[in-house]
């Protein structure tokens, strides 16, 4: 009997949303007085794009699907399931996923029926920026052990730091939706996935805990108030039990979930280096490698989830350094470098180890060796991201199909080639995984026109940039046309407040979303 486990599953074509404003960078570093080219030189960074007023995770979702739908002649009722993969959740219980598919539904319904998605499976996953991952990871699985079955992931998110905060200029937007089915037209997937998880606080976004007194002190201290007297208020009002406001409720405590992450970007940083390393050992593990094989080597690219356009290339080297000594040409390296690897008996602390150790590591970065490996294998990636900023968890498909995009452009084939992906999420996890490329990836990337959707966009000033980011705009920067935009989220007291309410709108006129 034929077994289903060996099934080519993968990737059938790609669509994205990309949001239609952007800052530049130097623009911002004018502002807070950084030096452009240690953003630009140093990081990789050129533009940063930003979700519009009527934009959010669930409509760049949503925009995405439509997207693959279409350009694919899908029938609503064959998709089984749509998976999305997010950090900017827009409800505590309701998954994004189901704000997207309502959209969907209504813009479908007229040709495929009211009932089009009725039976389609649609969940949120959750993993800082690798929960598209486990979403592709569980779609393929998905559908492996079925026949003839059709998924689609997602991933959707809005990148957003505090003002003046260190990881301001990484800012992004922007969904990416995969089509996965059998025989795919683009990349097959293998099924051994190595993944390496670790429990730390690198990055997160708490429910911040603040009473009330203490909001009221800050008010007064600020000079916002005067003679706020919080035992009166808890006199008035907490005594009742049917409150619904905001101070009008029955807890001493207000519970604040804020889109902007409490971070480090150091301890951040060693994480991801720490898991790509540790997953791609167990990737080695999971598929029989030997453990002296340098297995990048035959990875004709490498994909990685990008915080920053240049991420990889600087978190890399260990890893570069590591196969060259399984390889047994490490003294090649050693020999450019001019300075033999630190060992850790060579020092009486291990801080002071660790030191060298990294300096060794970014004096790799230098060498023309690696330089030349980077071009090679992971510059191509990192293009897209430098125009886009940190689109959480899209980045890894943005850097493969800029990847892809590229090479098609420069005229190189790259049928029957495996690929390799380093997936990251803090908090922390990294999966490795490999694809190879298919016979079609041609057609299938020519219709990405992705480098001309980013030329087509349109730059706001700092002002604008500004006013978004505090959210003290209610009407969009650039006029609605041809895609969703969020209508209104109800402010009213009751069974409907906070609901969020969307809409399609097919020509330009202006889009003022009530609050």
């Amino acid at each position: 009997m034929f077994s289903r486990s060996f099934l080519s599953v993968g990737i059938d074509d790609i669509a994205a949303h990309l949001p239609h404003i952007y800052l530049k960078i130097e623009d911002l570093s004018i502002a807070r007085n950084i030096e452009y080219t240690k953003l630009n030189k140093g990081l990789g960074l050129t533009t940063m794009s930003l979700a519009d007023v009527h934009e959010d995770a669930a409509t760049m979702a949503a925009n995405a699907v439509r997207k693959l739908i279409e350009q694919n002649d899908l029938n609503p009722s064959h998709i089984g399931r749509i998976y999305l993969g997010t950090e900017s959740a827009l409800d505590g219980s309701k998954p994004t996923a189901s704000y997207a598919l309502d959209m969907l539904n209504h813009y479908f319904s007229p040709k495929y029926g009211p009932d089009c998605f009725l039976h389609c499976d649609v969940v949120d996953l959750t993993f800082a920026c690798i929960g598209a991952v486990d979403a592709l990871q569980n779609s393929l699985d998905w559908v492996r052990t079925g026949e003839d079955r059709i998924a689609i992931v997602i991933g959707s998110d809005v990148a957003k730091y505090e003002l003046a905060s260190t990881g301001e200029y990484t800012q992004g937007a922007g969904a990416i939706a995969l089509l996965i089915k059998e025989y795919p037209r683009l990349l097959a997937f293998d099924e051994q996935w190595g993944v390496a998880t670790r429990p730390v606080h690198d990055f997160f976004k708490p429910i911040r805990t603040v009473q009330k007194n203490q909001l009221l002190t800050e008010i007064e201290e600020k000079g916002i108030g005067q003679n706020l007297n919080f035992d009166h208020l808890e006199n008035a009002i907490f005594q009742k039990l049917d409150q619904s406001g905001f101070w009008d409720t029955n807890e001493t405590n207000v519970h604040i979930h804020k889109v902007t992450p409490v971070f480090d970007g150091p301890y951040s940083n060693a994480c991801y280096q720490e898991r790509i390393k540790e997953a791609l050992q167990h990737y080695i593990l999971q598929n029989g490698l030997s453990l002296n094989e340098a297995a990048t080597d035959n990875w004709r690219r490498l994909i990685f989830h990008l915080p920053y356009a240049y991420q990889a290339r600087r978190m890399f080297s260990e890893i570069f350094f590591a196969e060259a000594k399984k390889r047994g040409d490490h003294d090649v390296l050693i020999q450019e470098l001019g300075q033999t690897e630190p060992l850790i008996h060579q020092f009486d602390e291990e801080a002071a180890y660790q030191e060298a150790f990294s300096k060794f590591l970014t004096a790799i970065t230098k060498t023309e060796r690696y330089k030349k490996f980077i071009a090679e294998k992971i510059e191509k990636g990192e293009r897209a991201s430098s125009l886009m900023g940190n689109l959480y968890t899209a980045s890894i498909f943005l850097s493969l199909m800029s990847t892809l995009a590229i090479d098609l452009d420069n005229d190189i084939e790259l049928t029957d080639a495996r690929i390799g992906f380093f997936a990251y999420g803090s908090g922390s996890k990294s999966k490795v995984f490999t694809a190879t490329i298919q016979p079609s990836w041609r057609e299938i990337t020519h219709r990405f026109q992705l480098f001309n959707q980013l030329e087509n966009r349109q730059a706001v000033s700092y002002n604008e940039y500004e006013a978004l980011h505090r959210e003290n705009l209610t009407q969009s920067i650039k006029q609605v046309e041809g895609e969703f935009y969020l209508a209104s989220i109800c402010s009213e007291k009751g069974v409907k407040e906070g609901a969020r309410r969307y809409g399609w709108r097919p020509a330009k006129v202006p889009v003022t979303v009530k609050m």
